[in-house]
């Protein structure tokens, strides 16, 4: 297994219902270790790059409305495996499919809008951590 650090947005369901404590205690519990945290508010730019596979579909205003809502908190973390491991602690990004013991089945929406109000967004590869820890880290901000 390899060290890997990936990027972890607390999302605005779980600003609003006090869960950062509890989900930052599940991944600490797992071995995770912070290389960096800090809460900020999403601009339409940084949400339209992140959201890029979906910025033309008409319900991104949705998206982006929600991710607005409140700050949200961006976390980098590390650990074996960290990436596939952290995935797995989150469950199915429709919290309405995952199973109690996981993040979203313990603590998401289940609503329609269960895919998108899911606690947590989670980068999904290598590749894609190192381009999201770069979008919401500036450098010096993660640390070894």
């Amino acid at each position: 297994m390899a060290e890997e650090t990936t990027l972890i947005l607390f999302k605005p369901d779980a600003i609003k219902q006090d869960l950062v404590g509890t989900v930052l205690a599940r991944y600490q519990a797992e071995g995770f270790k912070i290389r960096g945290i800090k809460m900020m508010a999403l601009s339409d730019e940084i949400l339209a790059e992140h959201y890029a596979h979906i910025a033309e579909m008409p319900f991104f205003p949705s998206v982006q409305g929600f991710m607005q809502e409140t700050p949200v908190i961006a976390l980098a973390l590390s650990g074996e495996n960290v990436i596939a491991r952290v995935r797995d602690l989150l469950g199915p990004t429709d919290s309405k499919e995952a199973p109690a013991g996981t993040i979203r089945g313990d603590f998401g929406e289940k609503s329609a809008d269960s895919k998108m109000r899911n606690i947590c967004h989670a980068s999904d590869s290598p590749e894609a951590a190192e381009a999201e820890l770069k979008r919401f880290f500036n450098e010096g901000e993660v640390f070894a």
